[in-house]
């Protein structure tokens, strides 16, 4: 099956007095058509500047390269900027973190919501506001119509968050970036939201980039998992496999983190990760992780670690996974003796 996007060797770096900060290194994966792909990790790993390279978004002092990054047969590598502006909006989408800073506080809802479509699409300025209240109606808003003359702040950060889902539907794009959509909601309106972007996808079988440090929400919504730290791709696998059978060390300690349901006593402590992520400037070897892993040996220390792929989806960054952790296939049920059956063991929209 061909992927709607195929990212290569993505790297990235910024030019920093201090050197030069290796935001993103050798990143690789690959999103298919109607599949959500999470990408997780601390804050500070590289994901969004990840998605902000897909978009040839990236500040002026940051420099990147890849081996392959393609979407729909397109070399986006080869796109001068008026070209990239085409497929910005109109075939990829970004759902930013913050919706108040992103949503511009002088314009209405309305104003925003047609730019793109008018921009991308040969359309008249009735069309592209019938378009903006059927999708703001399909988002979930009332009195869609009546929101159009109204500007950012007078909205809470639910609808706001909803607005830019619309934003990024208005061209019926094949593929949408969600740099931590639900980060600034709350517990209530973080599971409409997750349900809204399932239900949107499904309807428009688009393709979804999940960027979150949040692995409940991963376990809601995504097909496929790219587990990033520090600026690396430490393991991949469908979400049943990263969360019933992890292999990297650094996966297994996010997880550990995670209370379960029934078996967390209330009180109880929790797993841990110790120390720091390490500033990724200057030279760099080995394992990244090194310093934090209560498994890390000298040989750790070499350089070139390389991924070690175990199928096309499913590979580790590590030179030693333990011996007594199976690993799951794609087809394998969930182990209900690690207590996580329940939501990877049923389907995506039935998890949310």
């Amino acid at each position: 099956m061909n992927a709607l996007l195929e990212v290569k060797n993505l790297n990235v770096d910024l030019n920093l007095p201090a050197g030069a900060l290796h935001a993103v290194r050798n990143v690789s994966f690959s999103v298919q058509k109607g599949k959500t792909l999470s990408l997780v990790g601390e804050s500070g790993c590289g994901k969004s500047i990840t998605a902000l390279a897909i978009m040839n978004l990236l500040p002026p002092s940051a420099s990147y390269n890849a081996k392959k990054m393609e979407f729909e047969g397109h070399d986006l590598l080869k796109l001068n900027e008026k070209k990239m502006s085409r497929f910005r909006g109109a075939k990829i989408a970004m759902i930013f973190q913050e919706p108040m800073t992103s949503l511009d506080p002088c314009y209405t809802i309305g104003d925003q919501l047609t730019e793109a479509l008018t921009e991308h699409k040969q359309v008249s300025a009735k069309e592209a506001l019938n378009r903006a209240v059927f999708l703001l109606d399909k988002v979930g808003i009332t009195g869609a119509a009546s929101r159009l003359k109204q500007y950012p702040h007078q909205l809470s950060g639910g609808l706001r968050q909803r607005i830019m889902i619309a934003m990024g539907l208005m061209c019926g794009p094949s593929l949408i970036i969600a740099d931590e959509p639900t980060t600034a909601l709350d517990v209530t309106i973080q599971a409409q939201i997750l349900r809204l972007l399932a239900s949107i996808q499904k309807e428009f079988n688009m393709g979804m980039i999940l960027i979150t440090h949040d692995l409940g929400v991963v376990a809601r919504i995504a097909d496929d998992v790219a587990v990033m730290y520090c600026g690396e791709v430490v393991e991949t696998g469908n979400i049943t496999q990263i969360f019933n059978h992890p292999i990297h060390p650094y996966t297994r300690g996010l997880i550990e983190c995670i209370p379960i349901p029934g078996k967390t006593k209330p009180g109880e402590k929790l797993g841990s990760i110790p120390g720091i992520v390490p500033a990724p400037i200057g030279e760099l070897w080995g394992c990244s992780f090194r310093n934090r892993c209560s498994l890390a040996t000298a040989e750790c220390a070499d350089r070139g670690l390389a991924l070690n792929h175990i199928s096309d989806t499913r590979s580790f960054r590590c030179i030693k996974p333990p011996n007594d952790m199976p690993i799951g296939t794609p087809d394998e049920k969930p182990d209900k003796k690690m207590g996580k059956a329940d939501p990877m063991a049923i389907k995506k929209e039935e998890r949310i």
